[in-house]
């Protein structure tokens, strides 16, 4: 008897939570309605000024688009073609872009914020300083170049916008610091860009090119590269000041080329230097007929190994690397005359030497 009861019970239990279920389901927890909208506060001044800068500027940042004779597709960076990020410089329909996002490609295409793609032309590149200009073919009203600031005061913490295309994703925006001034930046043109910015700005493939802005919209500086294993972002991004900018574009526009100022030495790596104890530039030989070689710089004696002249100088500056040397170099400018502090054992002298372009001399 008790065994049946037992079962009895259980059987009445079950199905009381059966029950018990189906009313739960139709008992009406929730309401259909939507959910009434909670009304915010006014966007703080800070939004309103990031705000501000993306909606003046972005309508000026176009995507650049390379297209190699190898590489039916444009935008396929590991089939020969590549795609960055440029901005409007003038209104003359130029836009500036990196050396590296156009150097490699026959048709060149850009694609505005509105959406609309035009087709431009290479006007100029400068490998040395990652930078090129392009030109819209036809003739269109363009959005307001980008406003120029300066990078000649900036500082370290101060606020850095990006705006560009990572990994094609256009019109985006990231912001940040400058995180670092006076980096130096290896090119492909085998040189190095001096004063580059280092920002903590989000800066990913798809970037290079793009404009880097202060907190008054303005530009300071030009996208080029990021240091990361991965090839994406990891807090550290560089840019090409823009008076370094302003100085090479115009060029670019008038000649389609920049001057490679030299005097004609071939240096030893920083490298050599550090391990010798150095602190200039180890001239390692001089070109024949150089200006170097006119003015008795000596290089080093590979009969009996010893170290010729030290440049530790440029113009009463310091020289304590060759982009310190390089730096004045192109200050000065081709056709001019740079005073160099030279050392030669325990001598120490100074010599004019004429500066001349490398490239066509």
């Amino acid at each position: 008897m008790n065994r049946r009861y037992g079962i009895a019970a259980a059987v009445l239990a079950a199905l009381l939570v059966v029950v018990t279920a189906a009313k739960i389901q139709h008992v009406p927890w929730t309401t259909p309605a939507a959910r009434a909208i909670e009304q915010r506060g006014p966007l703080s001044e800070a939004e309103k000024a990031t705000i501000d800068i993306f909606e003046r500027v972005s309508p000026s940042v176009v995507q650049v688009a390379a297209k190699s004779a190898a590489n039916p597709l444009m935008g396929e960076e590991a089939q020969g073609g590549a795609s960055g990020t440029g901005f409007v410089w003038d209104r003359e329909g130029h836009l500036v872009t990196n050396n590296h996002v156009v150097a490699n490609g026959e048709e060149i295409a850009v694609r505005f914020a509105s959406g609309e793609v035009a087709q431009v032309d290479l006007v100029g590149t400068a490998p040395n300083y990652d930078l090129a200009v392009l030109r819209i073919r036809s003739v269109r009203e363009l959005p307001l170049p980008v406003a120029l600031g300066s990078s000649s005061d900036l500082k370290v913490g101060q606020s850095a916008f990006a705006i560009g295309n990572p990994f094609g994703l256009d019109q985006s925006m990231t912001s940040g610091i400058i995180s670092a001034l006076k980096r130096r930046l290896p090119t492909h043109g085998g040189r190095e860009i001096a004063n580059v910015i280092q920002t903590d700005a989000a800066i990913n493939p798809g970037n290079s090119g793009g404009p880097l802005l202060d907190s008054a919209g303005r530009l300071i500086g030009v996208t080029t590269a990021i240091i990361s294993p991965s090839g994406s972002n990891a807090g550290i991004g560089f840019a090409v000041p823009v008076d370094v900018v302003n100085r090479i574009v115009p060029e670019l526009i008038r000649n389609g080329r920049v001057p490679t100022p030299g005097i004609g030495i071939v240096a030893a790596s920083e490298d050599v230097s550090t391990r010798l104890g150095v602190e200039g530039v180890i001239v390692v030989r001089t070109a024949p007929g150089s200006p170097a070689e006119r003015a008795g710089i000596r290089g080093v004696n590979f009969s009996t190994g010893a170290v010729g002249d030290i440049i530790t100088a440029a113009d009463g500056k310091p020289v304590r690397r060759l982009s310190d040397l390089t730096d004045a170099l192109e200050l000065s400018g081709a056709g001019k005359t740079v005073r160099l502090t030279v050392k030669r054992g325990s001598d120490t002298r100074d010599v004019n030497v004429s500066i001349i372009d490398i490239d066509r001399s």
